[in-house]
C-alpha cells in the first residue's frame, strides 16, 4: 500500500511539471516554425496595374469596405500610370460642321420624282435651276423627272448653255490648277471609287471644267456647295446616266 501511495504522489507531481511547463510555453508566445527552402523562396509575379500594401490590411481595410471613406490604417492600392499613346485630337470648327451636317436627315423634297412642268424644252433636255437647287430631265406631255442637286458655293454659280461632250463611270478626278492654287492640300490626282469626289458617274459639260456627278456626301444636296459642277446623290447620277446620251443639251439657269 506504501508503495502505491509513493507512486500515486509521484505521478501528480509529473503531472504539476507539464502543466507548469505548458504556462511557460504560453507565456513565452508561439513560435512559427522555420521553413527552409531548397533554393530562394518563390517570387509572386510582378503586377502591371497595382500595387497593395499588405501591411497596412488590418481593420482599416475592413471600414474602407463598409465605411464612408478610407479606413484607419488602410491606404489604397497606387495605380501605376500607363503608358501614353498621344493626346487625342480634337475636331476642328470644319470637321464638327461636317459631322452634324451628316447627321441631319436627307430632305424629302430632293428625292427623285415626277412633277408637272410647263417649259418649252424638248424631250431629253436637262434644265438645273440653281437658286431653287433642282435639276429637271424634260420628259414631254408636261412632265419632267425633278432631282435634288448640290451647286456652286458664292462666287462659282454660273449660267448658260452647255452640252453633253463625255460621260465616264466611276470617273477618276484631276483636280485643275485653279483649284490647286485655292487648296494646295489637295491631291493631285485620285482613281475613281467610291471614295472619289466625282461619284458613280459623271457627264461633262461642254469644253469647260464643270460636271454633273454623283457624291460620296449626300447631305450636301440642297446646299451651296461646289466649285461650280452640278452634284448628285450617286444613286440618282446612276439613274440620270442611263437616261441621257452624249450631245443632250444642258440649260443653267
Amino acid at each position: 500500500m506504501f508503495k502505491a501511495m509513493s507512486f500515486a504522489l509521484l505521478a501528480g507531481a509529473s503531472c504539476f511539471v507539464t502543466i507548469d511547463q505548458a504556462a511557460a510555453i504560453d507565456a513565452a508566445g508561439f513560435q512559427q516554425p522555420t521553413v527552409i527552402y531548397a533554393g530562394p523562396p518563390p517570387q509572386p509575379a510582378p503586377t502591371r496595374a497595382a500595387y497593395v500594401d499588405h501591411t497596412r490590411m488590418g481593420g482599416g481595410f475592413i471600414e474602407f469596405l463598409f465605411g464612408d471613406g478610407e479606413g484607419r490604417g488602410y491606404r489604397p492600392p497606387a495605380y501605376q500610370q500607363q503608358p501614353s499613346y498621344g493626346e487625342p485630337q480634337q475636331a476642328t470648327p470644319e470637321q464638327e460642321e461636317a459631322y452634324e451636317a451628316a447627321q441631319r436627315p436627307f430632305d424629302p423634297k430632293f428625292e427623285k420624282q415626277l412633277v408637272d412642268y410647263d417649259g418649252r424644252e424638248k424631250p431629253g433636255t436637262i434644265v438645273i435651276d440653281t437658286p431653287n437647287k433642282f435639276l429637271y430631265l424634260v420628259q414631254g406631255d408636261g412632265k419632267a423627272l425633278r432631282y435634288g442637286i448640290g451647286v456652286g458655293r458664292p462666287g462659282f454659280t454660273w449660267s448658260g448653255v452647255k452640252s453633253i461632250t463625255a460621260k465616264r463611270e466611276w470617273p477618276d478626278w484631276t483636280p485643275p490648277a485653279e483649284m490647286l492654287v485655292r487648296r494646295p492640300d489637295l491631291p493631285r490626282h485620285m482613281a475613281g471609287g467610291p471614295d472619289n469626289p466625282l461619284g458613280a458617274r459623271a457627264m461633262y459639260l461642254g469644253s469647260s471644267l464643270y460636271r454633273i456627278h454623283g457624291s460620296n456626301e449626300p447631305w450636301t444636296i440642297g446646299t451651296n456647295v461646289s466649285s461650280g459642277c452640278i452634284r448628285m446623290r450617286n444613286q440618282d447620277v446612276i439613274d440620270l446616266y442611263g437616261r441621257v446620251n452624249v450631245g443632250a443639251r444642258v440649260i443653267v439657269l
